[in-house]
């Protein structure tokens, strides 16, 4: 449990959930907050999706309200209705104008949101609001993760000291393609520091691109996909983007990391590494496409190091490179050099490599400076469990 100053958690079951665990969850600061966003960039997207868009345009905000259960997306005029609704009810229970509660859903796609039960339960959300419940927050917004996403970091200077935590959720539907406004991953950040609403926006976006927007666990970019972050100031802490990127970038990674270790199934978190081409945009492209190959996916599952479809993958990422200079490791394993196997001893040494739970994978295909990251997870027979019988 860590406490932002300045702001306040709630968590309650609204009965949205079959299986009657808490579902609806609350933040709010005690003041306006400066906030920023990120959204989806799927053109299909959610009702709080759109209406969140719309509301953090102000740049200031003073709560989020969100739910499992239900995704709201693909659900018409009713869909955004229910999210008006649902967010206006929580903004009578505290007082404040509606266009300052911003909406986020998670769950089943092309049910409408059961708002009355929301409506009916805002008095007791409100209530239920403490300074030590973001542990709460942080399960209520759960889908088919194992376990919550938490990340923490205090920034210090001049003896002022400002706390930056991260709360989120993802296991599957996550391919995340996060920008500014032009299963699911549902981020939000909160800080007591004080930050400009245009310094925190652009931290936002680059942190966002760097972690989120580089992990993979199924390929598919949900229809609710959103990052917020809020500010309240109270520290007395200012923060310029320069200062706020690195501890945004940690907190994000950490949360990034643990969706795709949750990739609903998976036992292995990996981080494809990609250098030697010409700019960073084409490293990041082969990194991609690795990243998201079933080949790739099913061999990690199978901890074969087959690296034929690590290449095959590579070379049909639409960048050009010498195959005949590709050297390939599996953590400390070289298993391919000028591009040929180096022999049983370091396959065998990879698929030591292969059965632990986290390690990397490094393709090096030329001299040029480009170089990229990108996460990604084993994919098997439980993920086709989980996925088959989702609404079922």
């Amino acid at each position: 449990m860590v406490i932002v100053p300045g702001f306040r958690f709630s968590a309650i079951s609204a009965g949205i959930r079959k299986d009657g665990r808490i579902d609806t969850a609350l933040a709010v600061a005690d003041a306006n907050a400066t906030v920023a966003g990120v959204f989806t960039r799927n053109l299909v997207r959610a009702a709080p999706v759109t209406l969140a868009m719309d509301r953090v345009r102000s740049g200031t905000a003073r709560a989020v309200l969100a739910n499992s259960g239900c995704a709201n997306a693909c659900t018409g005029q009713p869909g955004f209705s229910a999210a008006e609704s649902s967010t206006g009810a929580v903004a009578g229970a505290l007082g404040i104008d509606p266009q300052s509660v911003l909406p986020a859903s998670t769950g089943v796609i092309g049910v409408v949101l059961p708002a009355a039960r929301i409506v009916d339960a805002s008095q007791a959300l409100v209530q239920g609001l403490s300074a030590d419940k973001s542990d709460e927050f942080a399960r209520a917004i759960l889908t088919t993760d194992r376990w919550p996403k938490v990340a923490s970091k205090t920034l210090s200077r001049a003896g002022k000291s400002a706390t930056l935590l991260a709360i989120g959720k993802g296991a599957g539907m996550i391919h995340p393609d996060v920008g500014p406004p032009h299963a699911t991953m549902l981020v939000f950040i909160f800080t007591d520091a004080e930050v400009e609403q245009g310094e925190l926006q652009a931290a936002l976006e680059q942190a966002s691109d760097d972690t989120f927007n580089s992990c993979t666990v199924d390929g598919d970019t949900s229809t609710n996909d959103t990052v917020l972050a809020f500010a309240s100031g109270v520290s007395g802490l200012k923060l310029d983007r320069a200062e706020l990127q690195p501890a945004l970038f940690e907190v994000c990674d950490v949360l990034a990391r643990s969706m795709v270790k949750d990739g609903e199934g998976s036992e292995h978190m990996v981080e494809i590494r990609v250098s030697g081409l010409p700019d960073a945009g084409s490293a990041r492209s082969v990194a991609r496409t690795v990243a998201t190959s079933l080949l790739v996916k099913t061999a990690i599952f199978g901890r074969d190091a087959n690296w034929g479809r690590l290449l095959a993958a590579a070379g049909r990422a639409g960048v050009a490179f010498d195959p005949n200079l590709a050297a390939i490791r599996i953590g400390d394993a070289e298993i391919v050099k000028h591009g040929l196997s180096t022999g049983p001893a370091a396959e065998a040494r990879a698929s030591e490599i292969l059965r632990t739970p986290e390690f990397t994978i490094e393709l090096s295909l030329g001299s040029g400076p480009g170089s990229a990251r990108y996460l990604t997870s084993d994919i098997g027979h439980g993920y086709i469990d989980v996925n088959a019988s989702y609404r079922s």
